[in-house]
């Protein structure tokens, strides 16, 4: 047989003029330009040897590949006469950045000829693909690769489409008291580039239900700024820190809403806000440092340059800058990193939110007293230094107005300040401030603020009557200072001291201590002591509410069950003084359905009560249920709170609970397909992320606006005799956006046979393909395949372009170990012939 060309590391300086070449074949393709620079495969042909031209196609050959100027692995490839190029699968990958994940990747994705060149249509993800015959390179550039400087990540060609819609249900009812319902709907879609938001909301009480919408909008993202129009909540989005305006709470407004968005800059690594930069004489390197650890070391060459500070923490330090040349340091200086931790790009010092609408009610049943008045507002911040974001906002909601103004400092690396201003209709004038002092074990927070404060009081009308809750309200100004401190890792104190006016008057006190033990060596024992003396309000007559509480929790037998109690002494209703206790277990079952059970009882001076509860998990929903005794009454009263998520895509539709009905925006709706029932397999995002897949129906959660793929795999570290196809799956998606995709697990069996022409020579070059893997036949025919045992079928494939189908039915055919031995196979003669 032909000896296969040996790879060839290519030096830099041609490495660099190669994918040069392909970078600017393809800008010269946008332009219109003649793609000189890449020499087909027959002009590369014409090149070589006599002797060797022959065996250029057809013949399996080992190549270096890389990807995107960094080295893939080593391949083995087809070259075709008509300029394409197949890859067959990669062998060694030592020294390769790239995960293995990227070469299974592209194993699939070239598993078919694709044309060499600039890549024009159907581009599987490339931008153009190049091999050196000279150094047996081929060259793979992404679009990601063509655009290094690019700042912000490209949206989906043709967009995408989907509806993820999150369902909650939650139950209150008792004994002799009324039942009350509350059910919400949260959606995220896709349609095209727009992305759309939706918010249902219906109570249901024994004497009145209410149902309203309270978003129903499009938002579609253009670089730095986004654009939003339907019915919203005015709230504004896209800032930094948004300046408080008390009593603009609003109904919905049907309007048009602009602001910054950071969504798809291509690089999320800021970097720091001014430059800095180093002076070498020669090429070297220079290593900076955070109080003797290094962060970073970059290359330098002669002159002077700044260093790229994406790569270093956020935060306000200084750094040491060491220049080495030749291993020998030649200067050090100091520089101060200055990142916004919140602020993304520092050289953008400006961001804002704005909208402007009507408001309007959709599907409320209410009447909104301020239907059809006009709702308005702006939010700008400014980053008037790294340390110190300010922020104005103004609003008219109706008849409402208000507006802030704030400044958030970060005075050092341990005092932070944040200053308030507002006036508004509702609540008048006012200040917020707040203050924090972090130390070595602890941390100090003054804080003024004027809020809106609310007391529930439960009130028993009569006898025979079902008691019933009441709610009252008021603007509340209260002055606080709160200290947290850490005497070890395993004892931390709180204290709280607050004084109010409005609504609640008075000066509060809360305190805990708390302490972290261990039991016998092996069990966790955690306790806290805590005490509060709190202003009393208009419910308790201004009655002062004073009480003392120990808690103490502890996991005996196994991290699977645990105890906790708590004994104390608070203010009853009446004012009198109320002992109690109450001790709680709780036990894991990890069960199809029910994952775990808790029960608590508790004694007061009213008298015993008890509960019950469980928590629920299965692949269709989850939630809580909770069933409890009065200890004062003896009735009975129960709640119940469900959750599941339901998924539509690609004319499919999935329904999600067990730990991932919430906070899902963009995903894969996956069939798995198995030839083993009880097969377990793994999902991992290359963004981060991954889920267990078993055979049916499974949802993977992805993310949203950048290109990515999945890479698919057994779970743990015993796999069975099968393959899986496919094992890596590309998305890119909108936020809102799902796609539907199948993988099959594949029981496979080795077979080995040798393809034959009609006068019984062997013949080379032929692909043997299956489901679950291609080989292609050597010099004198012979091949070796992983065959699918569900679809034992496969093509043969000729140089010639001639193909056929053939059957290997696992039974007849005889095996030399592991291998099915399947004997001389070939095209008929009329179809395999010259």
């Amino acid at each position: 047989m032909f000896p296969r060309l040996h790879r060839v590391r290519m030096p830099l300086a041609r490495l660099t003029v190669a994918i040069g070449a392909v970078v600017f074949a393809a800008s010269s393709q946008a332009a219109g330009l003649a793609l000189g620079d890449l020499p087909s495969l027959l002009e590369q042909r014409e090149r070589m040897p006599a002797e060797f031209r022959a065996h250029l196609f057809g013949n399996p050959l080992t190549v270096r590949v890389e990807l995107d100027g960094h080295y893939l692995g080593d391949a083995e490839v087809l070259l075709h006469e008509d300029n394409r190029m197949q890859l067959i699968g990669f062998g060694e990958s030592h020294d390769s950045p790239w995960p293995q994940t990227e070469r299974a990747r592209w194993t699939e994705q070239l598993s078919e000829p694709m044309a060499l060149g600039v890549c024009s249509a159907h581009c599987r993800g490339l931008a153009a693909v190049h091999y050196s015959l000279s150094n047996s390179l081929l060259t793979l550039l992404t679009p990601a690769g063509t655009r290094q400087d690019a700042r912000h990540i490209a949206l989906p060609a043709h967009g995408s489409q989907g509806l993820i819609v999150r369902n909650s249900l939650a139950v209150y009812t008792g004994q002799d008291q009324p039942t009350s319902a509350r059910y919400s709907a949260e959606l995220n879609g896709s349609i095209g580039h727009w992305s759309t938001v939706g918010s249902y909301q219906y109570y249901a009480q024994p004497d009145r239900s209410e149902h309203y919408l309270s978003a129903l909008y499009a938002q579609r993202e253009l670089g730095d700024h986004f654009v939003r129009a339907g019915y919203f909540l005015p709230t504004f989005e896209g800032i930094i820190r948004q300046p408080r305006a008390p009593g603009s709470q609003n109904e919905t407004a049907l309007g048009l809403m602009l602001g910054s968005s950071d969504v798809l800059l291509a690089d999320t690594r800021s970097a720091s806000a001014y430059p800095v930069y180093v002076t070498a004489s020669r090429d070297g390197v220079v290593e900076i440092l955070r109080d003797g650890n290094l962060l970073s070391t970059q290359a330098v060459t002669p002159g002077i340059q700044e260093i790229d500070t994406r790569r270093l923490p956020g935060g306000i330090y200084d750094v040491e800058l060491r220049v080495l040349e030749e291993g020998r340091e030649v200067s050090r200086e100091t520089a101060s990193i200055h990142k916004p931790s919140r602020w993304r790009d520092p050289t953008r010092r400006w961001r804002y939110s704005a909208f402007a609408g009507q408001q309007r009610g959709l599907l409320d049943s209410g009447n909104a007293p301020q239907e059809g008045k006009v709702a308005a507002g702006a939010v700008v911040n400014y980053l008037l230094h790294p340390r110190a974001v300010a922020g104005v906002t103004v609003q008219q909601i109706g008849e409402r107005r208000a507006a802030g103004l704030s400044m958030d400092w970060q005075a050092s690396d341990r005092f932070t300040t944040y200053t308030n201003f507002y006036t508004s209709r509702d609540a008048g004038r006012g200040v917020d401030l707040q203050a924090l002092y972090r130390y070595r074990s602890g941390s100090v927070v003054a804080n003024h603020a004027r809020n809106w404060a609310e007391q529930r009081q439960r009130v028993v009308p009569g006898a025979g009557a079902a008691p019933q809750w009441e709610t009252r309200g008021g603007w509340q100004d209260t002055s606080a200072v709160s200290i947290t401190h850490r005497f070890s890792h395993r004892d931390n104190a709180n204290l709280r001291v607050a004084r109010s006016s409005g609504f609640t008057r008075g000066t509060g006190i809360d305190v805990s201590y708390g302490r972290r033990e261990t039991l016998f060596g092996k069990h966790d024992v955690n306790w806290r002591i805590s005490a509060y003396d709190r202003p009393g309000s208009r419910y308790t007559q201004y009655r002062r509410q004073r009480g003392i509480d120990l808690t103490l929790s502890v996991s005996l037998g196994s991290d699977r069950r645990s105890y906790s109690g708590s004994l104390g002494s608070r203010t009853g209703d009446g004012g009198q003084r109320e002992t109690y206790a109450t001790a709680t277990a709780t036990q894991r079952v990890d069960g199809a359905l029910l994952q775990s059970v808790n029960g608590t009882v508790s004694a007061e001076r009213g008298g015993i009560g008890a509960g019950a509860g469980a928590h629920l998990q299965n692949p269709l929903l989850e939630g809580d249920v909770q069933v409890y005794r009065e200890a004062d009454s003896g009735r009975f009263s129960g709640t119940a709170n469900l959750d599941s998520t339901l998924v539509l895509g690609a004319g499919h539709a999935a329904m999600l609970g067990r730990g991932r009905s919430g906070g899902v925006d963009t995903g894969v709706i996956v069939d798995v397909r198995s030839d083993y029932p009880d097969v377990a397999l793994r999902a991992d995002d290359n963004h981060g992320g991954g889920v267990v897949l078993r055979p049916g129906r499974n949802f993977v959660p992805t993310t949203a606006y950048r290109a990515g793929h999945i890479q698919v795999d057994f779970e743990g570290r015993h796999a069975p005799a099968a393959t899986l196809q496919p094992a890596t799956l590309s998305y890119h998606l909108n936020k809102g956006g799902v796609m539907h995709a199948t993988v099959d697990v594949l029981r496979t069996f080795t077979v080995m046979g040798q393809v034959l022409d009609a006068d019984g020579n062997g013949v080379r070059g032929v692909q043997v393909i299956n489901h679950a893997g291609r080989s292609v036949s050597q010099e004198d025919g012979f091949f070796t395949l992983e065959l699918s045992a569900r679809a034992p079928v496969v093509e043969l494939r000729y140089p010639s372009l001639v193909s056929c189908v053939l059957t290997m039915e696992e039974a007849q055919h005889p095996r030399e170990g592991d291998v099915l031995m399947v004997g001389s196979i070939g095209c008929p003669s009329p179809l395999a012939g010259p």
